[in-house]
């Protein structure tokens, strides 16, 4: 075995192991008395330096301290005491100039705990990823919930039938500050992953009650007939949309201005991302918040062939928000719409006579995002 392998398994292992950082300077001071770098087990692998020389080169640590360590190192098997009749250590030579008996510290453990220690450091870091995946999920779940309460409270979504928006969201609020604070700062796996299993539950419960107040107040039948239009793995009537309306727009004397008639609803970016999450293969450093979105729909736009003056109207109409997340549905759905400039502009003439809504599109993507997830 490679010695500074097994130094660096061993490292990696520490907290199994119980060895203190400080030891294992002491065990690497050790190991730098044995001359080969490889240990196989069969020549003598017992070291001798002096206390004077072994704290040298553990960076001048004092002779009391020293002690304590090396006592550390036999108690934990990393190393055995070899001791001499005086308790002193040494080495004996024969008439060739051979060791043949020295006293110190035999370092024989660490080629035949080496698989031990390898086992160990793997499940060490192991354990470590579990937790940082388990930490990364309360993140974005906290994130997600936080905006989603921020919505319902704006909004006035009832958590019940019958309920009052503002009120009731200040007491999901205050039970998903209780989950938050009720994690340890100094949380075991277990624990983190069981805030985790809370916080996702409670996003679902959330997103359910946007989902059904949109449902409830925005779908109306030709808001049923748009949503239905999305989901369409063939949607012809939609791809001549973009030559005709180029026609008409040119045939027009005097261009006729485009005021916006939809409002823009505030919609989670975490939701929208989970919905949509594609658009963020095209960002350059990531999408944290809505100007980077809105850059990424701008460079998608011109890759998916909406022409600029589709892309113009329907931030005029729909607004800048609402008009990248449907370009982000748009390249979601992929080779489904064939025309995404044609798709663009007739959800754009939907909007202009008040039969568009965002919330039923996005909703959609949703569901499909979670039908792949579980069928994965």
């Amino acid at each position: 075995m490679h010695k500074w392998k097994v130094f660096q398994a061993i490292c990696r292992a520490r907290p199994s192991l119980g060895v203190t950082e400080r030891a294992l300077s002491v065990l690497n001071a050790l190991l730098t008395f044995h001359p080969e770098t490889a240990l196989t087990g069969e020549d003598d692998l017992v070291v001798f330096p002096s206390n004077q020389l072994l704290s040298l080169r553990a960076h001048g640590m004092p002779a009391s301290t020293l002690r304590r360590h090396l006592a550390v190192l036999v108690d934990t098997g990393l190393v055995i005491r070899r001791d001499s009749p005086n308790g002193k250590r040494y080495a004996r030579k024969g008439a060739s100039g051979e060791i043949e008996l020295a006293f110190g510290f035999d370092l024989s453990p660490l080629v035949v705990r080496s698989e031990e220690f390898e086992s160990l450091a793997a499940a060490v870091e192991a354990e470590a990823r579990a937790v940082k995946l388990a930490r990364e999920r309360i993140t974005l779940c906290r994130r997600d919930i936080a905006k989603m309460i921020a919505t319902g409270i704006e909004e006035s979504v009832p958590t019940r039938r019958g309920g009052q928006g503002p009120a009731d969201w200040a007491q999901v609020h205050a039970g998903f500050r209780s989950i938050v604070e009720g994690i340890p700062r100094t949380a075991t796996r277990a624990q983190l992953e069981a805030a985790a299993e809370e916080l996702s539950q409670l996003a679902d419960d959330v997103l359910n009650l946007l989902e059904s107040h949109i449902k409830t107040h925005d779908v109306s039948a030709n808001e049923s007939r748009n949503e239905r239009h999305i989901q369409n793995s063939n949607p012809d009537p939609l791809i001549d949309l973009e030559p005709g309306f180029r026609g008409s727009r040119a045939a027009r004397a005097v261009p006729e201005p485009q005021t916006p008639r939809t409002a823009e609803t505030a919609y989670p970016l975490g939701m929208v991302m989970n919905a949509c999450p594609d658009i963020a293969d095209y960002a350059k450093g990531g999408i944290s918040n809505w100007r980077d979105l809105l850059a990424t729909a701008a460079v998608v736009r011109s890759m998916l062939g909406i022409s600029p003056s589709a892309w113009e109207e329907a931030q005029a109409v729909m607004g800048e928000m609402q008009a990248a997340v449907v370009v982000a549905c748009i390249l979601q759905r992929g080779a489904a719409i064939r025309s995404a400039g044609g798709y663009l502009r007739g959800l754009t003439e939907r909007a202009k006579v008040g039969e568009f809504s965002l919330g039923p599109i996005l909703m959609s993507q949703i569901n499909a995002q979670l039908r792949t997830k579980r069928s994965a």
